[in-house]
C-alpha cells in the first residue's frame, strides 16, 4: 500500500463517493471533544456566572452563546461538505484507490497481492443510519490499512465482495453501485458480470453464557477482584479513599480490557465461504471480518487452568496486517478464531487453517500436544538440565516437526500450543543466554508476522535444537511447493470453484502411464535408463535386416548374430563401413540381475522396417 502523492494509474475505474451522512458521522466525535475541551478550561468562568445568575442578562448570554454554537456548526458543516466532495474512492485491476483531503491532498493505494484480510465495520451510530465502513487490511505496518467509510451496509458488503475476487485473481467483478448525482460510469470501462452469490456454512457459534463464565473464570477477573478486595481493606483501614482514587486509573484500564473481550465474543460466529473465514461478533459495534486461511502465519491454542474443569480453549492467529493495528481492542478481538470453546470446537477452528497436521496418527500428536507432557508422540522435550532454569514447565517444554507444520508447547498451569506452517515460516533461529550455554540447552525461535501467539521453543538441548533447526528449514523449503488451504477447500468441497476457467487446474499426467509413438520422421527416443533390454534367448534364428535399411545396435545385452536360413549357404560379412554421426552408440549394458528371469523362447525377432 502506498501513499505517494501521484495521480492513480491511467485505467478505467468507476470512481464512486461514500454517503453524504459520512461527514455528520466523522465530525460527531470532533464537536464532542471541543465542547468538553471548551466547558472543561472555562469552568471557573460558568461557576461564576451561576453564582451571579439572578443578575446575569440570559438573553444576552444566550444570544452570544448560541452564535457561537451556529457559527462552529456552519465552518464544520461547510468543511464537511467539502471534504466529502472531494473524497472518492474506486476499484481497479490491480488496487484499490482512495483519494481524499482539501488543503492536503491524499491519495492511497492498497494493492490487491497485498491485501490480507477485509472488515466491514458497524459502529453504534452508523448502524442507526443503516451504514457501515470497509476496512482494507493490508501487509504493513500502523497506519496501512485503508478505510472506506461510510457506505450502505448492502454496498459495503458487494463492495467487500468485489475487492476479494479480485485480490483471489477470480477474474470476477461485481455490477457497481449507480454513483452519486446520476453519474455514468466512465467509457470504456471494463465490462462487469451479475454478483455472484455468496454462501457460507456456519460452524462455530459461542453462547452468551459461556463467554461470561470464561471471563469470570479468567486470570484477569481474578487479579481484579484481589486488587480490588485489597484496595478495599486499606480503605477501611486508612478511613480513607485515597488508595480507591490512586488506583482509580488502573481499574479503568482493566475493566476496558475485560470490556473489550466480552464485546469481542459476543453473539461471535465464524463461517467458511468462498472468500475465506468468516467472523461476525460485536455487542455496540458490529464486525464482519473476512480472513483466507492462506493469510494466517500462526494458530495458537491456549487453555487458563480454571479453564481445564470446563475442557474450553481459546484459539488466537497471527495475521499479516493485523499486528500493528492502532486500536487496542481491535488488536484484542481482531486475531482471535474462537473467543471461547470446547475442545472439540478448538479443533475445528484449527481444521479450518491447517487441515492436516502430516503425520498418520494425528488423535495422538494432538492429545500429547495439547495435554501431554515429555516425549510422548514424538516430541522433543527439554533435558534435566533444564530443570534448575524452568523448574515448572520443563516436562512440559516441547517440540515436533511433522510434515505439514511445526508444533511448539509450552505452560504448566497456563496450556499453550503454537502451530506454524512450514511455508508460513518466515525465518528460524536459535537463541542462548548466558546460563543456558552454561547448562547447555537453546530454544528455537520460528519468526512470523507479529501477534499475539508466540513461536518460541523454550530450553531444548543445543545438538537437538540444532538438528531440528535444520530440518525445519528443510521442510519449509519443500512445503510452499504444495497446495495453499484455499485450494483444499475447493478439493474437498467446503467451498466451490467460481468461474473456473477451461483447462485450468490441469494436473499432470501420472507416473508411468502411457507412452505415445512418436509421429513419422521424429527422432525415436531412448528408454529410460535402468529399464533392461533382453535380448532373444539362445539358439533363436534372427533373420538379416532388409538391404540398405542401417541396422542400429540394441540398446543394452549381447551383440546378436543374424543366422542364414535353413539349406543355404553362410552369407559373408558385410563390407567395413565409415563411423556415422548420426548415429547414437549404444547405451552401456546393465549389470545382471537376479530378479529378472530370461524371457520365454517365442518367435524369431524382426529387424526394423525399410527406410525406419
Amino acid at each position: 500500500m502506498s501513499t505517494e502523492q501521484q495521480p492513480a494509474p491511467e485505467e478505467h475505474v468507476d470512481w464512486r463517493r461514500v454517503h453524504k451522512v459520512t461527514p455528520v458521522l466523522n465530525a460527531w466525535k470532533v464537536i464532542v471533544a471541543l465542547f468538553a475541551v471548551l466547558i472543561w478550561q472555562n469552568t471557573q468562568l460558568l461557576a461564576e456566572v451561576w453564582e451571579d445568575r439572578d443578575t446575569v442578562n440570559w438573553t444576552l448570554v444566550l444570544l452570544i452563546g448560541g452564535g457561537a454554537v451556529l457559527l462552529l456548526l456552519l465552518v464544520l458543516t461547510v468543511y464537511s461538505v467539502l471534504s466529502w466532495r472531494m473524497m472518492r474512492y474506486a476499484v481497479g485491476r490491480d488496487a484499490v484507490f482512495l483519494h481524499s483531503g482539501i488543503l492536503f491532498r491524499q491519495q492511497r493505494h492498497a494493492r490487491l497481492n497485498r491485501i490480507q484480510a477485509v472488515d466491514v465495520v458497524q459502529p453504534l451510530l452508523a448502524r442507526l443510519f443503516g451504514l457501515a465502513q470497509l476496512k482494507i487490511e493490508t501487509a504493513g505496518g500502523t497506519g496501512s490499512s485503508v478505510v472506506l467509510a461510510f457506505l450502505k451496509e448492502e454496498e459495503a458488503q458487494r463492495l467487500r465482495r468485489e475487492v476479494l475476487d479480485r485480490a483471489a485473481d477470480r477474474g470476477t467483478t461485481t455490477t457497481p453501485a449507480p454513483p452519486s448525482g446520476g453519474q455514468q460510469a466512465p467509457a470504456g470501462a471494463p465490462a462487469v458480470t451479475p454478483p455472484r452469490p455468496d454462501g457460507e456454512r456456519e460452524l462455530l457459534t459461542v453462547p452468551t453464557g459461556r463467554l461470561v463464565g470464561s471471563l469470570m473464570l479468567s486470570g484477569s477477573m481474578i487479579a481484579l477482584v484481589l486488587v480490588l478486595v485489597g484496595l478495599l481493606v486499606a480503605a477501611i483501614a486508612a478511613e480513607s479513599f485515597a488508595p480507591l482514587a490512586g488506583a482509580l486509573p488502573g481499574f479503568i484500564g482493566w475493566g476496558t480490557y475485560l470490556w473489550g473481550r466480552f464485546t469481542g465474543g459476543f453473539n461471535f460466529r465464524a463461517a467458511i465461504s468462498a472468500d475465506g473465514i468468516r467472523l461476525r461478533y460485536g455487542l455496540l459495534e458490529q464486525r464482519t471480518q473476512t480472513v483466507p486461511p492462506g493469510r494466517i502465519h500462526t494458530v495458537g491454542l491456549k487453555q487458563p487452568l480454571l479453564w481445564r474443569r470446563r475442557g474450553w480453549w481459546r484459539v488466537e492467529v497471527n495475521v499479516a496486517g493485523y499486528g500493528g493495528l492502532e486500536n487496542q481492542m481491535e488488536s484484542t478481538t481482531g486475531t482471535v478464531l474462537l473467543p471461547v470453546g470446547s475442545r472439540g470446537d478448538a479443533l475445528t477452528a484449527l481444521w479450518l487453517v491447517l487441515p492436516d497436521l502430516g503425520v498418520p496418527g494425528p488423535q495422538a500428536v494432538i492429545d500429547a500436544a495439547l495435554e501431554g507432557s515429555g516425549d510422548a508422540a514424538g516430541f522433543a522435550t527439554s533435558p534435566r538440565s533444564a530443570r534448575w532454569l524452568d523448574p515448572l514447565s520443563w516436562r512440559r517444554n516441547g517440540i515436533q516437526l511433522t510434515e505439514s507444520a511445526v508444533l511448539m508447547r509450552t505452560g504448566r498451569f497456563n496450556r499453550a500450543l503454537a502451530i506454524v506452517p512450514h511455508e508460513r515460516t518466515q525465518s528460524l533461529a536459535l537463541s542462548q543466554g548466558p546460563l543456558e550455554r552454561r547448562v547447555g540447552i537453546a530454544n528455537v525461535v520460528a519468526a512470523t508476522v507479529g501477534g499475539s501467539v508466540a513461536t518460541t521453543a523454550h530450553h531444548l538441548e543445543q545438538m537437538t535444537a540444532l538438528a531440528i533447526l535444520g530440518e525445519a528449514s528443510e521442510r519449509s523449503r519443500a512445503a510452499r511447493h504444495r497446495e495453499s488451504p484455499e485450494e483444499w477447500m475447493r478439493r474437498v468441497g467446503l467451498v466451490g470453484r467460481v468461474d473456473q476457467q477451461p483447462g485450468a487446474d490441469v494436473p499432470p499426467p501420472p507416473v508411468g502411464g502411457p507412452v505415445h509413438v512418436a509421429p513419422t520422421g521424429s527422432p525415436v527416443q531412448a528408454p529410460p535408463v535402468g529399464q533392461p533390454v533382453q535380448g532373444p534367448p539362445t539358439g533363436v534364428p534372427v533373420p538379416a535386416p532388409p538391404t540398405g535399411a542401417p541396422v542400429q545396435a540394441p540398446p543394452a545385452g549381447p551383440p546378436v548374430q543374424a543366422a542364414p536360413p535353413a539349406g543355404a549357404p553362410p552369407s559373408p560379412p558385410p563390407p567395413a563401413t565409415a563411423p556415422r554421426d548420426d548415429v547414437l552408440p549404444p547405451p552401456e549394458p546393465p549389470a545382471p540381475r537376479d530378479d529378472v528371469l530370461p524371457p520365454p523362447a517365442g518367435p524369431p525377432v524382426q529387424g526394423p522396417p525399410t527406410g525406419r
